[in-house]
Order: structure tokens, then C-alpha cells, then sequence
């Protein structure tokens, strides 16, 4: 029997692919942590987070035999399958609070501390942040995601995305401008204190 260290990952996913789950066990247990970690930076919520790496190692499962590896490794893959996870998650809970929108007011009062807690995370840099990225395009989201979240080098963003490394520094140029003007555009507004106070 082979120790984890003795297999490379790509030895291990050719296995998966293949259909040998202890392979892709493996290769679930390489990477489960990271993929964990980018989406409650997408989500912001560890609830979430677990769906949607739940999701991510299914549809890696059935897909098995399409997934792009990159460098040996499908971390690039996963990562943007994230990605689009939790934005499909975003447009999902969207729909649901509209559709509770149009539901009659319950009776009884909200709780005060319920509602306080609401607006603190709501003013919170994080929660900021993810509303603007939320904002973006899918393609902004995949290279930012890619780029900046995960360190990825251009390299492999353009091989995980498919696309030129060209393209993919001028698509990060332009993500990134987008992501400041969409931050600044819900950063409150400093208050300015009166001549002669400290």
C-alpha cells in the first residue's frame, strides 16, 4: 500500500479518473483545506463554505474524466469551480429574499439585537469587500479569485481559465480597477470633525 506522500497528485487522478474513489479521496484530502478557504472568503459564511466545497468535489467527481489539470494538479480547476459555486449559491439566496420579500409581515417584533448585529456586519471592510466583488463579472470574479485570493501566477490562471496570459494580465488590470471603483462607491463617507476638536 502506497503512504500519501509516495503518490504524486497527478498519478492519484489519473486513478479517479479511472474510477478509484480511495484516489480521489486523496486528492480530496490535498486539497479540501483551500478549496474551504476561497469559498468563506467568497461567502462569508462557513455554512456556505461547506456547500460549496461539498459541490465543488462533486461535480469534480462527475466530471471527472473533463476536469483541466494544471501543472499535475486540478487546485486551478476547483478553485474556479468555487468560484462560479458561490456565485450561483449568491443568485440563489438572492431569488429566495425576494421571494420572502413578497410574503406578508410577520406579526410579532424583530429583536433589537437581532437588528443591531445586522448593521454592524453591514458596515464591516469584509462584508464591503464581498459585495463588491459580488458585483463583478464572472470573468472579473475567475481572475481575481485565481490571481489574488489563491496566488495563482498568470501561468496557471490562463491555464486553469484557458485563456492567453496576455489576457489574463490585462483582464486582472481591469478587474481590479473595478473592484476599487465598486469598494469606493459603498465605503461610507469619513466624517470630518469641526475646526478645533481632537
Amino acid at each position: 500500500m502506497d503512504h500519501p506522500e509516495d503518490v504524486s497528485e497527478s498519478a492519484l487522478w489519473l486513478r479517479a479518473v479511472a474510477d478509484d474513489p480511495e484516489a480521489f479521496g486523496r486528492v480530496f484530502e490535498l486539497h479540501a483545506d483551500r478549496v474551504f478557504g476561497h469559498s468563506l472568503r467568497l461567502t462569508g459564511s462557513r455554512a456556505d463554505a461547506d456547500d460549496v466545497t461539498a459541490i465543488v468535489f462533486l461535480l469534480a467527481w462527475k466530471r471527472r474524466r473533463s476536469v483541466r489539470v494544471v501543472d499535475t494538479s486540478i487546485i486551478g480547476w476547483l478553485l474556479v469551480t468555487a468560484t462560479h459555486t458561490a456565485r450561483n449559491l449568491a443568485r440563489s439566496r438572492r431569488r429566495q429574499h425576494l421571494l420572502l420579500a413578497r410574503l406578508p409581515a410577520p406579526q410579532d417584533a424583530d429583536d433589537f439585537a437581532d437588528a443591531t448585529g445586522q448593521r454592524l456586519d453591514a458596515r464591516s471592510p469584509r462584508t464591503g469587500v464581498r459585495k463588491a466583488f459580488s458585483r463583478l463579472s464572472a470573468r472579473d470574479q475567475d481572475v481575481l479569485a485565481l490571481c489574488v485570493l489563491e496566488d495563482m501566477s498568470m501561468a496557471q490562471a490562463a491555464a486553469a481559465l484557458g485563456i492567453p496570459g496576455g489576457t489574463v494580465k490585462s483582464r486582472l488590470a481591469r478587474a481590479k480597477n473595478r473592484l476599487a471603483v465598486h469598494v469606493a462607491g459603498a465605503a461610507p463617507t469619513p466624517r470630518v470633525q469641526p475646526e478645533g476638536t481632537a
